[in-house]
């Protein structure tokens, strides 16, 4: 199994500008190879930016994705604390990638890129998701 986070811009791109990143995650959904690794707190977060007004989301629309979230996310429990200077909101993030030991955060936050090493986990683009796969 290929655990795999996918990161909170990712899910607003596929939601609003379709492409890549929601060809990403509706592959990742279809594929049981692969599951969708999510915090509580991730959790929380995609829904309360898919709500928010300014992405004007039809309400058929941010159904969708609620629907997609719901079904074909794994929740884990977090029990570790990253210190992550550059965007403290996005520890979220690295502390589930740690906690699962998952095999990819998919993510187009530049913020990303001073991570080191993750042991386990690489960070990828979307782009960069698709070369691999």
């Amino acid at each position: 199994m290929i655990k795999v986070i996918v990161g909170t811009n990712v899910l607003i791109s596929a939601s609003v500008k379709g492409r890549d990143p929601e060809a990403i995650i509706l592959f990742l959904v279809s594929n049981p190879d692969f599951e969708w690794i999510v915090s509580e707190e991730i959790l929380m977060e995609y829904k309360s930016v898919l709500a928010r007004k300014k992405l004007k989301l039809s309400p058929d629309l941010k159904q969708r994705w609620f629907n997609i979230i719901d079904a074909f996310t794994t929740i884990i429990d977090v029990n570790i604390s990253v210190d992550f200077p550059r965007d403290p909101k996005d520890a979220k993030f690295l502390e589930c990638a740690i906690a699962s030991s998952a095999d990819y955060l998919i993510t187009g936050d530049r913020d990303f890129e001073t991570v080191i090493d993750l042991e386990v986990t690489k960070i990828v683009s979307p782009s960069q998701f698709w070369e691999i796969y």
